[in-house]
């Protein structure tokens, strides 16, 4: 690519500010217990740790909104997140980043998804995971609570610009809940995308998907082995979804664009080498590409930056999001003369 085809992309990431993104999904408060080993427990062959940290970090659906937030939008939240202990560091959490919270309800005896991770390490070593918790009742929504999204979503979702179905499939979204977001913002020319690690089928009509390669075959009931196998793949997900653009991400692999009506666009990924985590790098790929849309960017412009966006985050532990400036210098990088090979249009 050339200057001008830089400037066209940098252009766009300023327009993110004040857009208005309403995230419907599974929330999920991420937990972080850190300790430093001291001995063997004399219960069992385990590690006994003395705590040294226990955070918070916004999780599920949380985290595209995290990253939409960070890139200047409005983020505004529809899910479940309980009035328990991790439920209420979760809030906390999302009211310090910002974010429109009113749209969170309880349901009546169930807890807020959260995962536990604990890490053992010291200052003079390297943290490693030892174990992972999660708490998550994948049952059905209750009728008040799915009552209570609705109407939210009813509420909000006029006023947005975009909205982004992040479905980890713990219940909150519902065949109800889909209908409601699908046919109101296609009623309202609002673009609509979806995240989803369930059926892509379930969301008809919605402007993207953004499945990752195993989500994708696992709703196709294939495998994707070559190039022709994927770009058959594209295809029927574009047919069966009947949504305008689809975006699956393959790791490192890159990221192919299967648009209607356009030959599919295939982009290698933008950092090989510097990969620390890929842990969130869907949902950074779901917000920058929504918010980008929102931002008037053409799919194939928008599925750039969102390739450039999650190159970046890769390099970092857990969760993580861009700022603007910062994924400015990743555009300007990754599609200097060194990194032009990124696009081939």
């Amino acid at each position: 690519m050339n200057a001008r085809d830089i400037a066209v992309l940098t252009q766009i990431i300023p327009r993110f500010a004040g857009k208005k993104v309403l995230v419907v999904g599974d929330m999920v408060a991420d937990e972080y217990i850190i300790g430093t080993p001291t001995r063997i427990s004399r219960e069992a062959p385990v590690l006994i740790l003395e705590q040294r940290e226990h955070f918070t970090v916004p999780g599920g659906a949380t985290n595209p909104g995290v990253n939409a937030r960070t890139l200047g939008a409005e983020v505004y939240l529809v899910g479940l997140v309980g009035n328990d202990p991790p439920g209420m560091r979760l809030r906390a959490r999302l009211a310090e980043l910002g974010m429109h919270c009113e749209g969170l309800c309880p349901e009546e005896g169930r807890p807020t998804s959260s995962k536990t991770r604990i890490l053992a390490g010291s200052s003079q070593l390297v943290q490693q995971q030892i174990v992972r918790v999660d708490v998550v009742d994948g049952s059905r929504l209750s009728n008040g609570s799915q009552a209570q999204m609705i109407a939210s979503i009813e509420q909000i979702l006029p006023e947005m610009d975009a909205v982004i179905i992040s479905d980890y499939e713990n219940g909150a979204i519902s065949p109800a809940i889909i209908e409601t977001c699908v046919s109101l913002a296609r009623r309202l020319d609002k673009i609509i995308t979806v995240d989803s690690h369930g059926d892509l089928f379930r969301f008809r009509g919605v402007t993207a998907v953004t499945p990752n390669q195993p989500e994708a075959e696992a709703t196709l009931r294939t495998t994707i082995t070559d190039l022709a196998s994927l770009e058959a793949a594209g295809e029927q997900l574009l047919m069966g979804t009947q949504a305008k653009g689809v975006l699956i991400t393959r790791g490192s692999e890159g990221m192919s664009l299967f648009e209607v009506g356009k030959p599919p666009l295939h982009l290698p990924a933008s950092n090989l080498t510097e990969v620390s985590d890929t842990t969130g790098a869907g949902d950074t790929v779901a917000a920058t590409f929504t918010l980008a849309l929102t931002a008037g960017a053409e799919m194939a412009d928008a599925a750039l930056l969102a390739n450039i966006a999650a190159g970046l985050v890769v390099r970092r532990l857990g969760c993580a999001s861009n700022t603007p400036e910062e994924l400015i210098l990743g555009v300007e990088k990754a599609l200097s003369a060194e990194g032009h090979a990124l696009t081939d249009r």
